[in-house]
């Protein structure tokens, strides 16, 4: 190999990481205002989600089944599903009163609902949160 050309590559600088995404290097500082703002932003989201949702199967098994839901046993189904999510249950079985719902945990989501349940299997659930 040529000298010059071999000195020409010796003294080239290495550079790495995608070309063009270089920027002004953050502070610690900035990095914290950042972080912070996207926790208040994810607070903000589950604090507004944090009701129960009902898919339109659910709702037609409610107006189907009859089953009608007062203000305490959606804060009381709402408990539930707290309950099944800190306990790591995804779809879970959730009895008030006299009246069942299969809850993805996960999601906040009503995927069917039940009346009464004498003589009912209910299957692919991973718990059951009675309240």
């Amino acid at each position: 190999m040529d000298d010059i050309l071999l000195q020409s590559r010796l003294n080239t600088p290495i550079r790495t990481g995608a070309a063009g995404l270089t920027g002004p290097a953050k502070t610690p500082r900035q990095d914290a205002v950042q972080a912070q703002s996207f926790r208040d932003v994810l607070e903000g989201l589950q604090k507004k989600d944090s009701g129960v949702t009902f898919s339109k199967h659910a709702a037609s098994r409610l107006e189907q089944r009859n089953i009608r839901l007062s203000e305490s046993s959606l804060e009381r189904l709402n408990e539930g599903v707290r309950i099944a999510r800190e306990k790591g249950m995804n779809d879970t079985l959730i009895i008030v009163d006299d009246s069942a719902f299969v809850v993805n945990a996960g999601s906040s989501r009503v995927i069917t609902s039940l009346s009464q349940l004498r003589g009912r299997a209910i299957t692919n659930i991973d718990g059951t949160v009675i309240v």
